[in-house]
């Protein structure tokens, strides 16, 4: 039986965190589970010392991507066989993390995506992001080749060998489409399969629409620099 950890990262969640892990605890303890508190402003530090969570404050807020690769170089320190990624707003329902980690513990992939966009049911975002990562996905597949639908998803999981890689490597910012393009890079198998998210109840999402122009234009331009980096990458190793 494969070791698997799921990586919450978490900032300014003190209204959803107690929901979230309490839920894996009581429902899902075959799961282990870390918290990377990002610095946050609200209690939700205080919320994981009183509850007795399995969690790391980290001094200063380093974004999404600095988070998520805390929680990958946890994995790797601890041994980890899969790691999944949710979110800490409890928009990602755990139900899934079963079927998105199926494909690895069956060698079948070394990246699964939970995607919305595969049934269409459930929470499926705003208008205007969804305008976006249609946009972000075709040019994915414009680069590498290969139709990712929900680029976006943070809802995912990762054999060891990306637990390895991510932990060492992991994009910034606005990570989600950018990781993805790294994995097809490193010759990795990826996968969507089928997940209902909800909407998030409390709180603020991380990307305001403020934000968005900005989003767009560093993640194109990431993907775009990614390519080509590892094309030549790939060039001199050829030579």
């Amino acid at each position: 039986m494969k070791k698997v950890i799921i990586i919450i990262p978490a900032f300014n969640e003190a209204d959803n965190i107690e929901k979230v892990v309490n839920n894996i605890i009581k429902n899902y303890n075959q799961y282990d589970y870390i918290i990377i508190n990002d610095g946050s402003s609200d209690d939700t530090e205080t919320i994981c010392k009183n509850n007795g969570y399995n969690f790391i404050s980290l001094p200063i807020n380093l974004g999404i991507g600095g988070a998520v690769q805390t929680g990958y170089r946890y994995a790797k320190e601890n041994n980890y066989d899969i790691a999944v990624q949710i979110d800490g707003d409890g928009q990602h329902n755990i139900d899934y993390v079963e079927n998105i980690i199926k494909p690895i513990e069956n060698e079948e992939v070394d990246v699964v995506i939970g995607s919305r966009f595969i049934k269409k049911e459930g929470f499926q975002s705003s208008q205007i992001r969804r305008i976006g990562i249609n946009f972000l996905s075709a040019l994915i597949h414009l680069c590498c080749f290969i139709k990712v639908k929900d680029v976006t998803s943070g809802f995912r999981a990762v054999n060891r060998r990306f637990i390895n890689i991510y932990a060492a490597d992991y994009p910034t910012d606005y990570p989600e489409p950018e990781a993805i393009v790294a994995a097809l890079m490193y010759c990795g198998k990826v996968k969507e399969v089928p997940v209902v998210m909800k909407e998030r109840e409390n709180g603020t999402s991380s990307i305001r629409l403020w934000q968005s122009v900005y989003y767009m234009i560093k993640v194109t331009l990431a993907i775009i620099i990614c390519r080509i980096s590892f094309g030549v990458r790939r060039q001199k190793n050829d030579t």
